[in-house]
């Protein structure tokens, strides 16, 4: 069981966020030590992650809401959340191109230096 603040170094998000997204219902509601304090499992640093994660690629919190609805209920995804899904693929790849690019780019001026 971890702390919100063991919670948030694992994930990288504030606790400020972590509890925001408790009261949005993004993240469940967190389980309480006998003294309180909000504790957390694994699952929930899984599920921080993938939000953060969907939250760097672009996905609006309505949209990762909707996602993991899906995910929750062990449902495939509707078409319009396929769609979205398949674009954010399709951005991650040509952003992993462009990166890839530059490390070459990078790697030679670095050789040649």
């Amino acid at each position: 069981m971890l702390k919100i603040g063991e919670l948030s170094d694992r994930t990288g998000v504030s606790c400020k966020t972590i509890r925001y997204y408790e009261e949005i219902g993004l993240l469940p509601p967190a389980k309480r030590a006998h003294n309180g304090y909000r504790v957390y499992d694994d699952e929930d640093v899984e599920r921080l992650r993938f939000v953060r994660g969907a939250s760097v690629l672009g996905f609006t919190l309505d949209e990762i809401t909707e996602v993991l609805a899906f995910r929750d209920r062990g449902e495939p995804p509707c078409g319009y959340v396929m769609t979205l899904l398949c674009e954010r693929i399709d951005k991650i790849q040509k952003e992993i191109r462009t990166l890839e690019w530059l490390h070459a780019e990078l790697e030679t001026l670095r050789e040649t230096g």
